[in-house]
Parts: C-alpha cells; sequence; structure tokens
C-alpha cells in the first residue's frame, strides 16, 4: 500500500505497475482502484507504468470534511507528485470531469484522457438538493438508500435495474462508498459544463467514448470536443455501455504518447 498525503492532510492510497511514463487512472462514481487494475496491467504490457488510486472516501483513502472539488483535484495532484512529479491521467465518468478540473487547476499532467465525462452542459437540469438528501442518508445510518438514490436520481438508472443491483452481491460493495456518491454530486453539479480554466488548458486532450454507449453520454462529448476545440474526440469500438475496455483504450493512450 501506498498514500500520498494531500493539501489538507488526507492519505491518497495509490498502487502502481510497470515502468515507464505514469498514467494515473481516475475513477467513476461507486468505485475504488480495484475497478482500474485491468487497464493498469494493459497500460504495464504496453511500456507505461499504470497507476490507480482510491479517491477520497473510498476504499484505503482518508477523507477530511468538508467536502470541495478543490480538494479532489489536490488528490490527483498528490498522487502525480508521488509518482514522479507529472504524469498523464485518465479519467473516466466523474472521473474525467474531476480529471480536467485538477488539470485546469493547475495539476502537473501532461496528456489528458476524458473517457465518457457527464457534462450536462445545461441539457439536464442538475438537483440542487441531491447531495442534501443524500447526505441526510448518510449520517441516519442509511448508506443503502444513499447507493440507490444515487442510481436513480444522478445517474438515471431505472428501477427494475436498481432493484436487481440492490439484491446482487456486488451492492455490499457499493454501500461503503456511499460518502463518496455525496461528494460525486457536489462535484457534477457544480461543473455542468467545464470553466474557462478548464476549456483553455495547454496539455493534449483526447475525448474517448465507447461505441454503443448511452446518447447522453454520446451528447456530451460531441458538445465537450465543440467547447475544446483543441481537443480530439476518438470512438474506442471495444468499449461498450459506459465500460473501458482496456485493450482498446490502451492502444490509443500509446498511439498519442508512444
Amino acid at each position: 500500500m501506498t498514500t500520498a498525503m494531500s493539501l489538507d492532510g488526507s492519505p491518497i492510497f495509490f498502487s502502481t505497475v510497470g515502468d515507464g511514463p505514469p498514467v494515473v487512472i481516475v475513477g467513476g462514481a461507486m468505485s475504488t482502484a480495484t475497478a482500474g487494475v485491468p487497464l493498469a496491467d494493459a497500460l504495464a504490457a504496453a511500456g507505461f507504468q499504470g497507476v490507480t488510486m482510491d479517491r477520497r472516501a473510498r476504499g484505503a483513502s482518508g477523507d477530511t470534511a468538508p467536502y470541495a472539488p478543490e480538494r479532489e483535484a489536490e488528490d490527483v495532484a498528490a498522487v502525480i507528485r508521488a509518482v514522479g512529479g507529472e504524469a498523464a491521467v485518465l479519467g473516466h465518468s466523474s472521473g474525467a470531469v474531476l480529471a480536467l478540473f485538477a488539470a485546469g487547476a493547475g495539476a502537473p499532467i501532461t496528456h489528458l484522457f476524458l473517457s465518457e465525462p457527464p457534462f450536462s452542459f445545461g441539457e439536464k437540469a442538475a438537483d440542487p438538493g441531491l447531495p442534501h438528501r443524500l447526505q441526510t442518508c448518510v449520517d441516519e445510518g442509511r448508506p443503502e438508500d444513499a447507493i440507490t438514490m444515487f442510481q436513480r436520481d444522478a445517474v438515471g438508472l431505472p428501477e427494475p435495474m436498481i432493484e436487481q443491483i440492490r439484491q446482487s452481491p456486488m451492492f455490499a460493495d457499493l454501500v461503503p462508498l456511499a460518502q463518496s456518491a455525496v461528494y460525486d454530486a457536489i462535484l457534477t453539479n457544480a461543473l455542468p459544463r467545464p470553466t474557462p480554466a478548464m476549456a483553455g488548458i495547454a496539455v493534449p486532450v483526447t475525448i474517448l467514448r465507447g461505441e454503443p454507449t448511452f446518447p447522453i453520454l454520446v451528447r456530451a462529448s460531441e458538445l465537450l470536443a465543440e467547447a475544446m476545440p483543441e481537443a480530439e474526440l476518438v470512438v474506442v469500438p471495444e468499449s461498450r455501455d459506459h465500460g473501458v475496455d482496456p485493450v482498446g483504450t490502451v492502444r490509443e493512450i500509446a498511439a498519442r504518447m508512444g
């Protein structure tokens, strides 16, 4: 276990595999560093150093109140400093929103890969009360309800799928991530679109999406490419339904960092 100390004193767990230029993987909602292991292994096989991290309030990482997106951006920068001072970053889903925000805040990122970031660009109205309702569930000892509320109101999953997940063995692994779901709701509510600082970053940006994936994410990728005309939009045919295919994704990373 390796930890980087963020500026507010929160220990942020990360793990590395392979040698070569580091690529830090920033996962999406309700994921831990474990979810990034297949991608990290594929990066290592291609001659990179794959770096997985637990975002704050997840897995082995700590959490210092109060939360703010700026604190999570500092977490990403802390991991980058710990693996050599600069790195490429691949963020998936809300992790892509965070990665771009960190780049706009000055994190030492050399290349940014944004996998299906759920920017709404105002086309879907955010629920300003959702973070508070989620936090209430957590504070009242109802983390299970926080998870299902996030899936329903933030992600938009249909009720049958939510119930199927709740009855599945995987649900027990999601429950400890309830506090992080609050943070993801705060993050995406605060950033429905890139800020000028985010859109104007000077590092190469590659926007990745799968085929097929959810229409709202296709739209988000297209709008992001319009907002960042220097960015490249790439379809990864192996990635499907908001998943990240390790081999196809690493192929695209290697083509731009080789």
